[in-house]
């Protein structure tokens, strides 16, 4: 009996492989005969996290930063009008329904077929090279295209005299049906200029903020009129 319980544990030993040294041995032959519960396998192509990677792709990016290759991070929501407080919002939703409408492709960009078609409207066409060089002078996230932040930067840059003569941006601004330098920063020649100028035109910022606020206002009120006017006539058919 004894060698046939030693044969059960040396069968058992090997199945479930080499045990440590110093396993303590089950308390009666019932203890043993439970199995050890297989650990839960991972599903096929799930991630694992990797410190090192993690490390590695870090440091990787901060190589690219240093070296003027990473992409920049734009994590807040991009607000024209404070960013480009020196232009009117007259001015801003001008250039917004200007930017859509070359952006045929709907996508919030103008790529740079999109540009080479806008400029061929404007009668100043250019090159394919002319056209890469023009994005590439204001495409902050290199990615090859023209976002609406970009795309007013153009104006910005054109209004406070930061464009060279021979630029095609230039020619755009200038070609556009939009004066920049009369609705924008007023011929602005540099960024402290157009900062001068935007503090000085707060109050006509403010005012017409408010006047889009009325309007809105008188609007909705003509709409809970024309409500209350519909129901009533509702009201004397039903009856």
């Amino acid at each position: 009996m004894a060698s046939e319980e030693l044969a059960r544990k040396l069968q058992r030993r090997l199945q479930r492989g080499p045990a440590q040294e110093g396993d303590p041995e089950p308390a009666s032959a019932a203890a043993c005969a439970l199995e050890p519960a297989p650990e839960p396998e991972l599903p096929a192509g799930a991630p694992t996290a990797s410190p090192d990677a993690e490390l590695s792709a870090q440091l990787s990016r901060r190589l690219d930063i240093n070296e003027g290759a990473a992409r920049p991070r734009r994590c807040k929501v991009f607000n024209p009008y404070t960013e480009f407080p020196e232009f009117s919002r007259g001015l801003i939703k001008d250039l917004e329904s200007m930017f859509k409408l070359y952006d045929s492709g709907r996508d919030g960009f103008i790529d740079l077929m999109e540009l080479k078609l806008m400029m061929e409207k404007l009668g100043a066409p250019q090159t394919h090279l002319g056209l890469k060089s023009m994005i590439k002078e204001v495409d902050e996230d290199f990615d090859g295209k023209l976002s609406f932040r970009e795309f007013l930067l153009i104006f910005h840059k054109a209004a406070a005299g930061e464009l060279q003569e021979e630029s095609g941006l230039l020619a755009l601004a200038k070609l556009s049906e939009i004066d920049v330098a009369l609705e924008g920063v007023r011929g602005a020649k540099d960024f402290f200029e157009a900062k001068v100028y935007a503090l000085a035109s707060a109050s006509k910022f403010e005012a017409e903020l408010k006047a889009e606020q009325e309007e809105r206002k008188r609007e909705e009120e003509k709409r809970r009129l024309r409500q209350a006017a519909f129901r009533e006539l509702k009201a004397t058919f039903s009856t």
